[in-house]
């Protein structure tokens, strides 16, 4: 695709927003819980992970190599596995206590799938000889 390298940028930045937007409310504890904020669950800071994996992303989606296109690919499948574990974990009823999920969940898992796509489709201006 001509625009898979531009458009994997703009999802890892999508991804990077939605790190800071609410995931889910757990409505009996009154608890607003996104990637960046916890408070009250013991799931830590997932977010962190998101972010670190989005910074890699657009590094590796500008460098023209074949390396970067390899590690990419990399990155993101991990970066969707991450996605994954977190919609699980914040979408699953504990307790009687079901958690309404929210758009920052959604949009986390909808950029790592977008994410996981363009680097399956890089640019790679093949010279010949």
């Amino acid at each position: 695709m001509k625009y898979s390298q531009t458009l994997g940028v703009v999802f890892s930045l999508l991804l990077i927003v939605a790190c800071f937007l609410p995931w889910c409310i757990i409505p009996s504890k009154a608890l607003v819980i996104s990637g960046m904020n916890t408070t009250g669950t013991v799931l830590g800071r997932p977010g962190y992970m998101h972010i670190f994996f989005g910074v890699i992303s657009v590094l590796l989606f500008a460098i023209q190599r074949v390396w970067a296109k390899r590690t990419n690919l990399l990155v993101m499948a991990l970066n969707f596995a991450w996605a994954m574990r977190n919609y699980l974990l914040m979408s699953t009823c504990s307790a009687g206590d079901c958690p309404e999920k929210k758009i920052g969940i959604y949009l986390v898992v909808f950029s790592s799938i977008l994410m996981l796509l363009m680097a399956f489709l890089p640019k790679i201006n093949i010279k010949e000889d």
